[in-house]
Parts: C-alpha cells; sequence; structure tokens
C-alpha cells in the first residue's frame, strides 16, 4: 500500500467518525506528511448511547476491535466529569442501578484457594465437633432414666365434723405446722354433756335394778333351801311311821286295838303325802331361782346397755373436739367461728410431713430400673438443689387401667400407645429433704434413676 492510501482499520464499519477529532488515526509505518484522513471529521451528531461491549474474560485473546474500544475507554476517562458522552460511554448507556448482575459479579475478585481450604477445615471441624458431643451424650444418657411427669405426693387428712355443733373456738392459724391430737376445733359441747348426764343416771338404775334382782335370786334360793330341809324332816317322819306300823302289825291283833293300828296307818299316809309336798315345793323353790338368775341377766344387760349408752354419750362430747390425726400443715380451712357445722362437712386439711415422688415412666423405661436403686430428684421450685432418693416400688398396673374410664381395646380400632407406669420414690433423708427445700404435694419434680 503507497502512502497515500489509508488502512482498512481507519475506515472500520461500526466505528463513528467523530473519533478523528480527538486525534484517533492510524499511521502507516514509513508514512511522513500529513495524511488526508489526519484531517477532522466533520461533526456528526453524538448518539445516544454507544453499543454495549462485552466484558473481556480471562482467557480470551482480544481482538483490534477490543483494543481500540479500551484506547475509546482511556479517552473518554480524560474527558470531564460533567460531559454527557463520558457518563454514557461508562455506563454504557445505561444508568448504574440497571447493571446486570453478571457485571456485578463479575468485578468480585475470586476467591483464593487458601480461605477454600480453611472454610473446608473449619466445616469439617465443627461437624466433627457435633458428632463428638452427640456420641458422648448417647454414652452418658444410656445410664439413666428421666421424665418431666413427676411430682411430689403425699398424705392428706381431711378433717370433718362429725356432730351437728356450733363452732365456739378455732386453735390454729392458716398454714400452721401442728402434732398429732392438737386442738384445732373446739364445738359447743353442751347438748351432748346433757345426753352423757342422762345416759350415766340410767346406767346406775340399771346397776340397781341389777341388784335387786340379784337379791331376789337370794331370797329363791333360800327358799329352796327351806323346801329341801322340810322335805328332809317329812321323810323323817315317814320312816318313823312306816316303822311303827310294821311292828303293829307284826303283834298279835288281839294285843292291839283296832284304832291304834287305823291310826297308824293314817299317820304313814300323811307323811307321805308331806313329803310329796315338801318334795313339790322344792322344785318350784328350784323353778323360781332359775326365773330369777334370768332377771338377774336381764337386769346385767341393762347395765350394759346402759354402759354403751353412756360411752356413745361420751363419744358424741368427744367429736366436739377436733384434733390433728397426724404431723404436718394445716390448709385449706373452710371454717370460720359460730358457724353451724353438719356431719360429714369438711373444716379443713393436714397435709402430713412424710412425703414422696410419684413418676409416671413410659413402659419402655422400665427395663432396667428395680427398687433400690440411686435416684437423683430436682425440684423445680428448689432450682440447684439436688435431693438423694431411691426407688420404692412400682404400681401393679398402668394409669389407664385406674382411670375413670379404661379403654376398651377389644372393641373398635385399636392403636398402641405407649402406656405409662407410676412409680413410687422414696427420699434417702426425709427430714434432710424437707429442711434443704420445701416441698408440697403437687410439686413438679425432674427424676432422673441410675439404672446402670
Amino acid at each position: 500500500m503507497d502512502g497515500g492510501s489509508r488502512p482498512d482499520k481507519a475506515a472500520r464499519p461500526g466505528k463513528h467518525p467523530a473519533h478523528g477529532q480527538w486525534g484517533y488515526s492510524a499511521r502507516l509505518a514509513g508514512a511522513t506528511g500529513p495524511q488526508t484522513w489526519d484531517m477532522p471529521a466533520p461533526a456528526t451528531p453524538q448518539p445516544q448511547a454507544w453499543p454495549r461491549t462485552q466484558p473481556v474474560r480471562r482467557g480470551d485473546q482480544p481482538d483490534d476491535d477490543s483494543s481500540e474500544d479500551k484506547e475509546a475507554e482511556v479517552k473518554s476517562k480524560n474527558k470531564p466529569d460533567d460531559d454527557p458522552s463520558n457518563k454514557k460511554a461508562d455506563s454504557g448507556g445505561k444508568p448504574d442501578g440497571d447493571k446486570s448482575d453478571d457485571e456485578k459479579s463479575a468485578k468480585k475478585p475470586p476467591m483464593s484457594r487458601g480461605k477454600r481450604i480453611l472454610y473446608w477445615f473449619i466445616g469439617i471441624l465443627v461437624l466433627a465437633t457435633l458428632v463428638t458431643i452427640g456420641v458422648l451424650y448417647w454414652l452418658h444418657s444410656r445410664h439413666f432414666e428421666t421424665t418431666d411427669d413427676a411430682f411430689i405426693d403425699g398424705n392428706i387428712s381431711q378433717v370433718s365434723a362429725q356432730v351437728a355443733a356450733r363452732v365456739i373456738r378455732i386453735a390454729f392459724t392458716d398454714n400452721q405446722e401442728v402434732m398429732a391430737r392438737q386442738v384445732l376445733i373446739e364445738l359447743d359441747p353442751r347438748d351432748f354433756q346433757v345426753k352423757l348426764d342422762q345416759a350415766r343416771s340410767q346406767r346406775t338404775q340399771a346397776e340397781a335394778n341389777a341388784g335387786q334382782a340379784r337379791a331376789q335370786l337370794a331370797l329363791q334360793q333360800a327358799n329352796l333351801d327351806q323346801a329341801q330341809a322340810n322335805a328332809r324332816v317329812t321323810a323323817s317322819d315317814l320312816s318313823q311311821a312306816q316303822s311303827d306300823l310294821a311292828r303293829y302289825r307284826a303283834i298279835d291283833p288281839k294285843a292291839i286295838t283296832k284304832q291304834q293300828l287305823d291310826t297308824q296307818s293314817s299317820t304313814t299316809k300323811s307323811a307321805v303325802a308331806r313329803l310329796d309336798a315338801n318334795r313339790q315345793a322344792i322344785a318350784g323353790a328350784r323353778a323360781q331361782i332359775e326365773a330369777q338368775r334370768a332377771a338377774v341377766a336381764a337386769q346385767d344387760a341393762a347395765v350394759v346397755q346402759a354402759d354403751v349408752a353412756v360411752r356413745n354419750a361420751e363419744l358424741q362430747l368427744s367429736y366436739t373436739t377436733l384434733t390433728a390425726p397426724a404431723d404436718g400443715q394445716v390448709t385449706r380451712r373452710t371454717v370460720e367461728l359460730g358457724n353451724y357445722v353438719n356431719p360429714g362437712q369438711a373444716l379443713l386439711a393436714v397435709v402430713q410431713d412424710f412425703m414422696w415422688v410419684t413418676a409416671n415412666l413410659k413402659e419402655t423405661q422400665l427395663a432396667a430400673m428395680k427398687p433400690g436403686q440411686y435416684v437423683r430428684i430436682n425440684v423445680d421450685a428448689c432450682p440447684g438443689v439436688d435431693l438423694d432418693a431411691h426407688v420404692d416400688s412400682f404400681q401393679g398396673g398402668s394409669g389407664q387401667v385406674f382411670s375413670s374410664l379404661p379403654a376398651e381395646n377389644a372393641t373398635g380400632n385399636f392403636v398402641k400407645v405407649v402406656q405409662r407406669v407410676p412409680v413410687r420414690i422414696y427420699f434417702n433423708d426425709p427430714d434432710n429433704a424437707r429442711s434443704r427445700c420445701h416441698m408440697a404435694p403437687g410439686m413438679s419434680v425432674a427424676p432422673r434413676v441410675t439404672v446402670r
């Protein structure tokens, strides 16, 4: 090509002619003097937006067009900041907010290999730590059985009125600690005292009647003795009369008169009759004695009945004084001074001092559990306090069996549900446990049974 010819790159299609006004030209090697294409091109209207250039990726070889584009970008950066063409060239004809995600991500530097290795190492270390913690926890927890369905249990004695009377004294305050047989409430005893006096007087009368019956028995016994004595006298007279009659009959009839023989015969018959009468008297006296003995027994029974009436009156009188059935704490008072109470009406409750833990464990947790195993008790009301206890016994059935409406698995569709069995746990030192933690029936606890 001679020096007057224009290279192809100077007139590439797609390049704006206005490039020449910024000195954008190409000269051939060895050309001297002004060239025809070095002259500034006539001014043409500035386009609204330059064609968007594709970013050059790593590894791609830029062609001649890309080198010219870079030169144009360098020149555009040298323009004043207020030049609208510079702003359009920098943004590719689009505002900054409209840049695509590919352009934004292309500007981020790629992560180095060292950082990737560090991140992988940290992830593996965290995963290994979690696996180790899980294995250690499983190895530790398999030695214990625990449940949240557990609570403090104890005996609660309801104190009720047994007679109808008016309250005249209340000898306790709410939540007071009381001892067994301590007086709590007193009722009006006057009506019951009158009944007791009446029963005692009836007993005295019964004892008097019994004494009189015994005296009559003694009299009847004396009558029997007298009848028996009379019978012996009559028997002796009869024997004498029979002897005399035999002598009279044995001698010569001419030696005695007929009258003497008849008289002696009549005497003998009279003695026989008196002996029979005395014997009948003896039988009658014996019958009277038996009757009198029955009367004495009846009077003795009346005395016993009177004694029972006296004891009943004393018992009714004792019911006017209500005492504590056991050592414990008075709670749930429902009576006030001057109230008229009826038999069976609950007045207060005494929570006994002896308490234990009832834990409703799943049936699958009882495989290795035995009475006597150590239990650590944590009461929710006493955080941080560990109480020593031991397994005492297992209930003879699940809670479902003793419910108000037990399940009928033989009817309808059966769905297997893991049942819970109440387990009774006793404290090793109840007094120490009560001193370290205030406990009351119904409080939630967390027992941990050591099964291995």
